[in-house]
């Protein structure tokens, strides 16, 4: 089979593929949403100078791959399956495959496999087949990932390679499999697992084994078959099922920089580009940011100076032109805004805290969608200048030096963005509190960070700085996310202090305003739009605010020196505070997650986990002991196992702001499932409470009958 695409022709055969040998790829579709595991680094490959049907994803380790593998089934599962389809069809269309060497940056050997790049989800529609009926997608995303890696405990060291290992382990594997479809076949009426077997244990696959690029390409040889096969996902996608925007916007932005790379224009390092590119896709991770762009000075190895970098490498005039031309050649639109620019760069700004500020990530990206910090000033020639303290910019700033401007309007516009402090403004907005995320008037973000880094406008730029410095890539400040206690608990997810930004007084020492009590003041939107045009501000008409409805941030405060979590003033039940606390190497094992988080887990769990306590058999001695000792048992039981739903929830809740977004914390069906279990047992609890008050009352009303008697009998 050949296929034209654009800058190569693509040779492939069409065959049928054991399903065992066949692992998911990283796909756009989920890699630019929030993801716990994130995606391998991917590089092209030569042969004799000349591009190979193949690519190189490097990991970090093989528990980064058993990971991503089990992430990829996991995630695909939760948002749509084919299993009724394939278990009466089996596939029906080809997996769009390719080899790949995997590397592992721990230095463990590679390996060769086949990965499967478009159809993914009829990939983990099969393993959902063959994992069998009722199975959720967390079952059939470890089934694949120990079919085709082994099972963790079982991965050491042996004889062979690892890729022999892995390959002999899937063969035992399919061994097994088919032994279990004998049985069933040869019994009188074959049942359901026969056809489960049968309609999953092989795919049709088009596997990609050779390319040609074409005369005058843009692109070097190691890029083009990489390039070839996102264009036929690309195409695909488009055409049929639609990527979601983010990940169209990412695909568009990361081919069309990587297209100016290769022109080798003389205006611009080829070297420095490929910084620029690696640092966007991730290749480059934060840590390594000084090395890759350190000059004279070099930046702090942190997530917002990445995000700082980035604009101003990627908004630079010239090549703000042509990445805008070959983005409008990827789309093929005729024209492209700079609101449609800010639109591609969201998904790659909010990369390293993507996963952390998953609950605002939606209003982030709209505000980019409406220009994010791409002011006039910002679209011009202008360099970062480094700081470990962004206040100390202010100055150069209102004295004319428009690169200190600039970084401050990045800087602090894009930690106002990712944290809701600066939204898209709608008209709604107009008419709501400040507390609700109301604002003082309409205007796109883009023409606020406008307004704040006037030189002129020293509370502007003030309100940049102190952003700036407040911001934090690790969670959310309770500026933009506040949560409702029902259970008065701390909504707090972290042991560490939260982290609030406050708001602008420059007649303060510390430029920070605080109320009568001398409390700090939270920042609102309204007091970041109000402060890119104050003259604007003044002149509308102020909203009413009662005073109860100002509430003041919760005091920062530091974990206690002993390293054990605040109380949460929930009161502890009886069995609970008597339980043995961790010892402190225990607990080192697995921090406990944020203020209220148990520390103990009650039920049937792994001997290696920490927080791991069994829970009492009531029926261990069910033939021996008399009915009252076994019903203590059982209410012991009971309590106990109670108590442990109670503790795996706070889990989840604490869990929540970290799962990735692809997913639910608990799929509806199972909620449905855990919901209907829990009305049954609060029915039969508040039954058996009844019938036990009632018996208590009609004892009492005995008893208090039997002393009068007995009180007459005597007189």
């Amino acid at each position: 089979m050949i296929e034209n695409v654009e800058g190569a022709t693509l040779r492939s055969v069409v065959t049928r593929v054991l399903l065992s040998e066949l692992f998911p790829g990283p796909q756009p579709r989920t890699g630019m949403e929030v993801s716990e595991v994130p995606d391998p680094q991917v590089h092209g490959v030569l042969h004799d100078g000349r591009p190979g049907a193949m690519v190189q994803y490097r990991y970090q380790d093989v528990a980064h791959l058993r990971n991503h593998v089990w992430q990829t089934i996991y995630a695909t599962l939760s948002l749509n399956t084919y299993a009724t389809s394939i278990l009466t069809r089996s596939v029906t269309r080809n997996l769009i495959t390719h080899p790949v060497e995997i590397t592992f940056e721990d230095g463990t050997e590679p390996l060769h496999v086949l990965v499967v790049r478009d159809g993914i989800t009829r990939l983990a529609s099969a393993w959902s087949v063959l994992a069998g009926e009722g199975a959720d997608p967390a079952e059939a995303a470890s089934l694949a990932r120990d079919a085709l890696l082994g099972e963790a405990a079982t991965d050491a060291p042996g004889e062979g390679g690892l890729g022999q290992r892995f390959a002999e382990n899937r063969a035992h594997w399919r061994q097994k499999l088919r032994e279990e479809f004998d049985t069933e076949m040869s019994s009188a009426a074959p049942g359901r697992r026969a056809a489960q077997i049968a309609q999953s244990y092989v795919v049709p696959a088009q596997i990609a084994v050779g390319v040609e690029g074409h005369e005058g390409r843009a692109l070097s040889p190691e890029d083009i078959f990489d390039d070839a096969i996102r264009s036929v996902l690309a195409s695909v996608h488009v055409e049929f099922k639609q990527w979601d925007p983010a990940a169209q916007n990412v695909e568009v932005i990361t081919r069309a920089l990587k297209r100016i790379i290769q022109q080798d224009d003389p205006r611009w390092n080829t070297a420095d580009l490929q910084a620029v590119y690696g640092l966007a896709v991730g290749r480059i991770p934060v840590t390594e940011l000084p090395e890759a762009f350190g000059g004279a000075q070099s930046p702090p190895a942190t997530a917002l100076w990445r995000a700082v970098y980035l604009v101003s490498a990627l908004t630079q005039p010239d090549l703000l032109d042509l990445l805008k031309d070959q983005a409008k050649a990827i789309k093929g639109g005729q024209r492209m805004s700079m609101k449609g620019f800010g639109e591609l760069l969201g998904p790659i700004i909010d990369l390293p805290w993507r996963a952390k500020k998953k609950l605002v990530t939606k209003q982030a990206r709209n505000a980019w969608n409406n220009g994010g910090v791409l002011s006039k000033d910002v679209t011009q020639n202008w360099e970062p200048v480094p700081t470990e303290d962004f206040t100390t910019l202010i100055e150069p700033a209102m004295n004319g030096d428009d690169n200190a401007r600039c970084t401050l309007a990045v800087a602090g516009g894009v930690a106002l963005i990712a944290d809701k402090l600066l939204t898209r403004n709608v008209g709604s907005s107009l008419g709501a509190r400040k507390e609700k995320g109301g604002v003082p008037f309409r205007a796109d973000v883009h023409k606020v960070i406008e307004g704040l880094s006037r030189p002129e406008n020293e509370l502007g730029l003030w309100t940049l700085a102190l952003a700036a410095n407040t911001f934090r890539s690790d969670g959310l400040p309770q500026n933009s996310v506040p949560k409702l206690s029902l259970t008065g608990k701390d909504p707090a997810s972290s042991e560490e202090s939260p982290y609030v930004y406050f708001k602008v007084d420059l007649d303060a020492e510390d430029h920070i305003a605080r109320d009568d009590d001398d409390v700090p003041v939270p920042l609102y939107e309204w007091d970041v739009v109000a402060a890119s045009d104050p003259d604007r501000a003044a002149s509308t008409v102020p909203v009413k605010v009662p005073a109860q409805a100002l509430v003041a941030p919760t005091p920062l405060t530091t974990p206690p020196p002993n390293g054990d979590t605040p109380s949460t003033g929930e009161a502890e039940s009886g069995d609970r505070t008597a339980l043995t606390p961790m010892s402190e190497e225990s607990s080192s094992a697995e921090d406990v997650e944020g203020a209220g988080a148990p520390l103990f887990r009650y039920g049937a769990v792994d001997a290696g986990d920490p927080y791991a306590l069994p829970l009492p058999s009531p029926r261990a001695a069910e033939t021996q002991a008399p009915p009252s000792q076994r019903a203590a048992a059982h209410r012991k039981a009971l309590r106990l196992g109670v108590q442990a739903a109670r503790d795996a929830l706070d889990h989840l809740h604490v869990l929540e702001p970290e799962v990735g977004g692809h997913t639910p914390i608990v799929p509806v069906d199972q909620l449905n499932d855990l919901h209907q279990l829990l009305v049954g047992i609060l029915t039969d609890v508040e039954n058996l409470r009844r019938r036990v008050a009632e018996e208590r009352m009609q004892e009492d009303g005995e008893g208090e009958a039997e002393e009068a008697r007995a009180e007459d009998v005597k007189a």
